[in-house]
């Protein structure tokens, strides 16, 4: 990953200097959709939210828990992914959130950990991808951990809430139940706010470019994708709600671009052309430099050759 400049940081007026010290760690790679901005003259103090966020457990000589949605299954459209399980992108992305905790443990002793909230289940139904290549994903994603001895990250998922003895369908009936905000609420809220606004066009064209199988017409497919992309918001707060009652106090992380002012932290996990683009919807290119960049499946065999890890397509290289 190249790592943008890090910022110029001092303990603001109020709060204590550990936080803003730990805060310090991550802005350089704070997601945002501010034009031209890639965290260079963030100051922690710009960001009283997350502050509060880390006030308590530094104050306490705590251990920081960092939850991070996310990491939910590989993309069905084989234009943008090598396969449906993870990759070099997954592998890079979990060793730049372990290697990010070690950063922090630097400024705050007690360290801190990375909780991924892999919310593949959550959506599945909506993004058509089958609970079993979900379950193959969240497995291998594990197993990448322990391999890789990141021992600062721990998965949650939907087993950890509801066990494996209920089905998937089930499990999504009791989180949107119990946790999901009104559609006509949300839809309310995407008209007047403009980072939901954003965040729905994201989510619409993410699921556009994702429906490669149907066989509708263009326009049809668009509807279906718009009335879809609601359903994913509405699962997504959900699962944040859900999220945040099993970690109460934890920092909220977040891989969608988040504005200053908002409660959680969007964060970049590697280099992309796009702010949108994740390692679950695109694959590495690694470029001669070392330099390596996220980018579509089809982009990038027209630029590199594929490389195979343990007998599996892992990323591709130039050169």
């Amino acid at each position: 990953m190249t790592s943008p400049a890090r910022p110029r940081t001092g303990p603001p007026a109020g709060h204590p200097a550990g936080g803003a010290a730990v805060l310090a760690e991550l802005l350089p790679y704070r997601r945002t959709l501010d034009t031209g901005h890639t965290g260079h003259g963030d100051f922690p103090d710009a960001f009283p939210a997350q502050l509060q966020q880390l006030a308590a457990p530094v104050a306490a000589g705590e251990p920081l828990v960092l939850t991070l949605p996310g990491f939910p299954c590989k993309s069905p459209n084989p234009a943008k992914v090598l396969g449906h399980l993870p990759d070099e992108g997954e592998r890079l992305a979990l060793r730049f959130l372990d290697a990010l905790c070690a950063r922090i443990e630097a400024v705050h002793p007690p360290g801190a950990r990375v909780v991924i909230c892999s919310d593949g289940h959550v959506f599945s139904d909506l993004i058509r991808v089958p609970d079993r290549d979900i379950d193959a994903y969240a497995d291998a994603l594990r197993a990448m951990i322990h391999d890789e001895g990141l021992t600062r990250l721990d998965v949650f998922d939907l087993r950890e809430v509801y066990g494996r003895r209920l089905s998937h369908d089930a499990k999504r009936a009791l989180v949107h139940a119990h946790h999901a905000p009104a559609l006509e609420a949300l839809r309310s809220l995407t008209r007047s706010d403009e980072p939901t606004r954003r965040l729905y066009q994201g989510i619409t064209r993410f699921l556009f470019e994702d429906s490669a199988s149907f066989t509708g017409t263009r326009s049809a497919l668009q509807r279906d994708c718009r009335r879809r992309a609601y359903g994913v918001m509405q699962r997504s707060r959900a699962w944040g709600d859900l999220v945040g009652a099993h970690h109460p106090g934890a920092f909220r992380l977040s891989i969608h671009p988040q504005p200053r002012g908002s409660a959680k932290f969007g964060i970049r996990l590697l280099d992309a052309p796009d702010v949108w683009m994740t390692p679950w919807h695109s694959c590495v290119l690694e470029h001669r430099d070392g330099r390596r960049e996220l980018l579509h499946r089809t982009d990038a065999e027209r630029r590199g050759r594929l490389v195979r890890r343990q007998g599996r397509p892992s990323h591709f290289v130039t050169g």
